[in-house]
């Protein structure tokens, strides 16, 4: 396939800022390097570097700390114990933040110290737009990114081949070491219902607005859509995605 250049944008008032890629080349893109909050599109680093750690089946304490979380949450219990990988599950799929801060805990004892790691990696990255106050995307003066910056997260995030069995998921069940059951549900409206999509990730601020990095497969095709402040995301994305692929469908 022989991409020219970036082409011109059939969707200026959709979001803030975007960027859409086929098959890793992008294709549109508006304010790309705009510094903007990313809500929970955070906790796409937060699951690298858990990913990173390769520790899936740890056990995890869940700390009083992450129980007070706010926003969107499981409800989980001081000293319930999970394995990391279904606390990863609940973070991407249900953006659950106690589950998001209970992994930073486990990782780096606590939260303050795993953003260091965050910005560290963050940099190592070369997200140079970048800066992380928290583990989850709550709103802060100085937690911000863009949408490039994003999808270069997403591309190193889908390197590992757990993140789409958990994303690509409806729903799951998880399950504390001491017998507990707890649903999780996908945010994404698109998982399970637009042909093709496996994740990765929502997210909602009142600062940052509704945010999206969407990824969908179709044979070959491979569409990735970072949305920082959308408006009307899920109508929106489909009719990115659909287009996108038409375009690789008919680009020789």
């Amino acid at each position: 396939m022989v991409w020219a250049k970036t082409q011109p944008d059939p969707f200026p008032q959709v979001a803030y800022a975007y960027q859409i890629e086929v098959d890793g080349h992008v294709l549109w893109k508006k304010q790309a390097t705009k510094l903007l909050p990313p809500a929970s599109l955070t906790k796409l680093m937060t699951a690298l570097l858990v990913l990173e750690q390769n520790q899936l089946q740890a056990p995890v304490n869940i700390s009083a700390t992450a129980v007070r979380e706010t926003g969107s949450r499981l409800n989980l219990k001081a000293g319930e114990h999970f394995r990391v990988q279904d606390l990863l599950a609940a973070t991407l799929m249900q953006s659950a933040n106690d589950a998001c801060h209970a992994l930073a805990d486990h990782i780096a004892d606590n939260e303050s110290a795993f953003v260091k790691l965050m910005n560290r990696r963050a940099q190592e990255l070369g997200l140079n737009g970048t800066h992380f106050q928290n583990a989850c995307g709550h709103d802060a003066p100085k937690h911000l990114s863009t949408a490039q910056d994003i999808t270069r997260l997403a591309h190193e995030l889908l390197t590992h081949p757990a993140v789409l069995a958990i994303t690509s998921q409806v729903k799951t069940t998880i399950t504390t070491l001491e017998g507990k059951a707890y649903q999780v549900s996908n945010k994404n409206a698109l998982i399970g219902r637009y042909p093709g999509a496996l994740g990765l990730k929502t997210g909602y601020t009142p600062s940052a607005g509704k945010c999206l990095v969407a990824y969908a497969k179709r044979k070959d095709k491979e569409v990735l859509l970072v949305m920082l402040h959308g408006q009307d995301r899920w109508w929106d994305a489909v009719d990115i995605l659909d287009l996108a692929f038409e375009h690789a469908t008919h680009t020789p």
